[in-house]
């Protein structure tokens, strides 16, 4: 006798209220034990994967891939009777009849990082309290019981307007022939669009509608659309003022290659960034009220005790600002290995949600793009960003005389509301005589 339980979508420990189904991990009647890896789901944040709270036989998946749904919604039925009667292990799933991908062929709506290993995260259910509402894209809701029969995601024809099942060339193939994957009949196993259905779809449309060019749209969704709403939020709610300064950073860079030739930095990445995160330390600690925030609901201004350093970093699927926690605590060696360890992680899509929280201050290294500065957007609930230019070698007044120096430009965004223009000046100040002199950061420590 079967015993189905539901697993409900969870708040996936960042007080979000929905998350988008990215690709599922199991098929109907997949034997699951706890802790197996279910599907592959993508926040606002993050992506991750949701383990198995349950032991089974999956009966139904309840939510199709590229669906945008509510925490607490049903996303796969389990029968947990079957556990001890079905000791099949889990079946290869079948292959699809048709040739081998393309080669260099980028997979669409497929983020780079997907073979990447992430770690499971099994949390409660509901939204917190806190949570704040945000405009929800289509999504399948709640249902208010589950009922035995319902047909497996995997058996579901396609349907206007929700994503179909297809490997990445396929979708390919349908995005340059201008023809959309809800449209076919899906004839491979499992409910999934072939090659062979998209190839007898262009031939059925007449050679004078062949497409020859046109507009791409990107749905709005995940890390962009939170990134797009954040950056809405902060310029148009805290009033921003930008101040600059060029800086000589000679010194630093002559630092840089002594630490890189030190075997005490082995094993860890030693970049100008490591000296700029330790300037801003310094001029934190000689000027605290520039990591803080502006309260608006409780009329305070929130002074932070730890700094939480972000660093934003651009990655395949949008911008994320993850943060070391209580940075001016950490040593330089430790620093760096904290710096190196969190872009690597938010470049390759691994970022845990706890390291996208909770950040007080923040940097922007524009000048990996050869940029030599820019006017940077606050992050959200945070009262400072440093954004750093490139740094080239330039002619330089030094010492009298005209020399070829390394040099970059800062510039700091601060919130006028809690960080007044002395406080914001004697900061971006602070942090340009760290960098043009680093023994200051001794002898200010």
């Amino acid at each position: 006798m079967s015993e189905l339980k539901q697993f409900r979508l969870p708040d996936a420990g960042e007080g979000l209220t929905e998350a988008d189904v990215v690709s599922w991990k199991v098929k109907v009647g997949d034997v699951v034990k706890v802790n197996d890896v279910l599907v592959e789901i993508e926040t606002a944040k993050s992506l991750v994967e949701l383990p198995s709270p349950f032991a089974g036989v999956v009966n139904a998946l309840l939510v199709a891939e590229g669906v945008t749904v509510a925490v607490g919604t049903p996303i796969i039925a389990i029968d947990v009777a079957g556990a001890a009667s079905s000791p099949r292990p889990r079946p290869e799933p079948a292959p699809e009849p048709e040739p081998p991908p393309e080669p260099e062929l980028e997979p669409e709506h497929v983020p780079p990082e997907r073979g990447k290993t992430r770690m499971s995260v099994l949390v409660g259910y509901g939204v917190k309290e806190h949570s704040a509402t945000r405009r929800r894209p289509r999504r399948v809701e709640a249902a208010a019981a589950w009922a035995p029969g319902p047909a497996p995601v995997e058996q579901m024809p396609a349907v206007a307007g929700m994503k179909v099942l297809a490997k990445p060339p396929v979708r390919k193939l349908a995005k340059d022939a201008g023809i959309e994957l809800a449209t076919l009949t899906p004839t491979g196993p499992g409910g999934i669009v072939t090659r062979a259905d998209v190839e007898a779809a262009v031939r059925a449309v007449p050679a004078q509608k062949a497409p020859s060019g046109g507009d791409t749209r990107i749905p709005v969704k995940g890390v962009r659309r939170a990134t797009a709403q954040a950056m809405v939020a902060s310029a148009f709610s805290a009033p921003h003022v930008t101040e600059w300064v060029q800086v000589d950073l000679t010194r630093t860079v002559k630092l840089v290659d002594r630490l890189r030739a030190d075997p005490v930095f082995g094993g860890v990445k030693v970049s100008p960034l490591l000296i700029v995160a330790t300037a801003l330390l310094v001029a934190v600690r000689r000027n605290p009220g520039v990591n803080a925030s502006w309260d608006e609901a409780a009329g305070e201004i929130v002074v932070f005790h730890d700094v939480n350093l972000g660093i934003a970093a651009a990655t395949p699927r949008g911008l994320l600002v993850p943060n070391v926690k209580g940075a001016d605590r950490l040593g330089l060696r430790d620093l760096a290995a904290a710096l190196g360890a969190l872009t690597a992680t938010a470049r390759e899509g691994r970022t845990p949600p706890q390291d996208l929280v909770g950040g007080t201050i923040t940097i922007t290294n524009v000048g990996v793009f050869g940029v030599d500065g820019g006017t940077p957007i606050l992050n959200p609930g945070e009262s400072m960003i440093l954004a750093v230019g490139r740094v080239r070698q330039s002619p330089w007044v030094h010492k009298g005389k005209v020399k070829p120096r390394w040099v970059t430009t800062l510039a700091v965004s601060f919130d006028h509301r809690l960080v007044d223009g002395d406080l914001g000046s004697r900061f971006l100040a602070d942090v340009a005589a760290v960098l043009e002199d680093p023994v200051r950061a001794l002898a200010w420590g």
